[in-house]
């Protein structure tokens, strides 16, 4: 009599091992360890903190500058006179230096309007931008104004297809560009607000009025660039031009004390690190009484 050795199948293994407990093959798992997050004791700075170091480290560059070619307005005139001697229409060049930088960030790009005294050159046109409809548009034209609509000119003015110096725009329309408008102009300077006057009703005014001015504005780097007198000019008229035009890049970028001490503790002051004097064909001559 023979025995048959039976070889159980790997199909009914798999069935005893998911069936049978003891013959299941037993899993751990450890648990998981979090580890916390060690806080920071470092207190953050507030951004009126950070705008004071921003001044103080201004403050330490400017004293490492080296002032020794400096030269007072009147000499400096003299020189550039004497170099530009076969050019009597030549002009002198304004340079300004403004650390927007040190002024803790935040703040618009320095622009400003002036009636110069004595004017250098013709001046150019200006290429005006009016956000206006109904009776004010035609204002608006009549005074001068090259583009004039309503919000249809929102397209162009992002697409580059209309450009203009000067945009000015209506209290009534104001809300409608500005979610749009507002982070497109407003890093070039020439998003219209309440506070230069150019949101307006009284637009005709406005556009006369800035006919009659002088226009300077920085570049995003606080650069100020301006020509404010020719060669053949007195030496006092030079003068005059120079702390007029002066007076008004001091005037907007806080450098002169308002009476009103809560204003003046309030607004941002940009300071201006260096001012020069030049001609197309000459080096920049520091200004030290500017």
């Amino acid at each position: 009599m023979s025995f048959a050795l039976q070889i159980p199948c790997r199909r009914s293994l798999l069935a005893a091992s998911i069936l049978s407990p003891a013959m299941a093959r037993t899993f751990t798992s450890t648990r998981a360890v979090f580890v916390k997050k060690q806080e920071s004791t470092r207190r953050v700075p507030s951004k009126k903190a950070m705008a004071a170091k921003l001044r103080r480290r201004a403050a330490k560059e400017a004293r490492l500058v080296d002032h020794s070619d400096d030269m007072e307005l009147d000499s400096a005139i003299s020189v550039l006179r004497a170099a530009e001697v076969s050019r009597p229409q030549a002009c002198f060049e304004l340079f300004v230096k403004a650390d927007l930088r040190g002024s803790g960030g935040g703040v618009s790009v320095p622009k400003g309007r002036i009636n110069i005294p004595f004017e250098p050159k013709p001046k150019a046109q200006d290429t005006i931008l009016v956000f206006a409809e109904g009776k004010q548009a035609d204002e608006a034209k009549r005074a001068g104004a090259q583009i004039v609509g309503g919000t249809e000119l929102i397209e162009g003015v992002l697409s580059g297809r209309l450009r203009a110096n000067t945009i000015l725009c209506t209290p009534a329309l104001i809300k409608a560009i500005t979610p749009r408008l507002g982070r497109f102009l407003g890093p070039m300077g020439l998003m219209p607000a309440a506070r230069r006057g150019t949101v307006t009703d009284d637009v005709e005014a406005y556009i006369r009025r800035i006919k009659s001015s002088t226009e300077w504005k920085s570049d995003r780097a606080g650069n100020i660039r301006m020509p404010i007198a020719r060669m053949d000019f007195p030496i006092e008229n030079v003068v005059k031009n120079f702390r007029y035009v002066m007076d008004s890049i001091k005037r907007v970028t806080g450098n002169v004390k308002v009476r009103d001490a809560r204003e003046d503790n309030q607004r941002k002051v940009i300071p201006i690190k260096k001012v020069t004097l030049s001609t197309r064909s000459t080096p920049g001559i520091p200004i030290s009484d500017y």
